[in-house]
């Protein structure tokens, strides 16, 4: 396979264009899973609720407004194929790219240059960047803004291997019994097992990209992703924590080899906004 030259003029314009599309349109994935959640919805008040969530997504796409105000730090990722030869900065690309996209789509600037002196930078850059060489001479671009309202919510653990599977639901459960109301549920949790402690927790980040009517390829973690959904929503914290059966819309799992000596896992919470978008360049 010939190497592939692209300009990375080319990624700036389609990050600052997929900014604005995924801070202004609902997966289509995440949007079913609410219409089923409104429909299934036994409690009134919960009912009503979902309700007014669907009418503010109706509402932003009618105006072209952010479907939630907080429109986060941009994490992208990158599949970038190994046939590639980037004309220019990967990063300089990506952030100028979220710079235009903010300013372009009146986004909230929500990122301060440092995390104690707490200046904002006044664009939304750096954007947090992630990067896997793949094969082959594409470049897949995803666009995820993640709020502060879900992420604040999420943990990690090293958990002990003889904790086995009990103890990955036990965390889990006490993570999302801990958050209540403050992700904004119905919420979307991206899992991670396995790894390093930061290779686990980038797994649990990137479990959030996959759409929440594709399982895990591996049975036996579906069937933990189903399990899970299913205690969560019977602790009844239901949509904005005003009670109810919808508690959560999907979780997702991503597994990883780990030490003998180690399990751990990691919770990236996020909230029913759960916001995503994708090009090929």
């Amino acid at each position: 396979m010939s190497v592939r030259e692209l300009d990375t003029a080319l990624i700036a314009d389609t990050v600052e264009a997929l900014c604005v599309e995924a801070n202004t349109t609902l997966p289509a994935d995440v949007k079913a899973a609410l219409d089923h959640a409104q429909a299934a919805e036994p409690w009134p008040l919960a009912k009503e609720t979902l309700g007014l969530l669907q009418k503010n997504l109706c509402v932003a796409a009618e105006k072209e407004l952010p479907i939630c105000q907080d429109t986060g730090m941009a994490c992208v990722f990158v599949e970038l194929g190994q046939e590639v030869h980037l004309n220019g900065s990967l990063e300089d690309a990506v952030n100028e790219g979220v710079r235009r996209g903010y300013e372009k789509g009146y986004l909230r600037k929500s990122i301060t240059a440092d995390p104690l002196q707490r200046v904002n930078t006044g664009d939304n850059t750096p954007a947090f960047l992630t990067v896997h060489l793949v094969q082959g001479n594409g470049c897949r671009i995803t666009v995820a803004p993640k709020g502060a309202g879900s992420e604040n919510m999420s943990r990690l653990a090293m958990l002990k291997p003889a904790d086995g599977v009990q103890g990955v639901k036990d965390f889990v459960l006490e993570t999302v019994r801990q958050a209540g109301a403050n992700p904004c549920p119905p919420i979307v949790l991206g899992i991670g097992i396995g790894g390093s402690f930061d290779k686990c927790a980038a797994l649990a980040k990137r479990a959030l990209l996959r759409p929440l009517d594709v399982p895990n390829a591996d049975p036996y973690y579906a069937a933990l992703e189903k399990e899970l959904l299913d205690a969560i929503n019977a602790t009844g914290f239901g949509p904005q924590g005003f009670g109810g059966a919808t508690t959560c819309l999907g979780v997702c799992i991503e597994q990883a080899p780990t030490h003998v000596a180690c399990l751990p896992v990691a919770v990236n919470m996020s909230c029913h906004v759960t916001r995503r978008a994708w090009r090929e360049v």
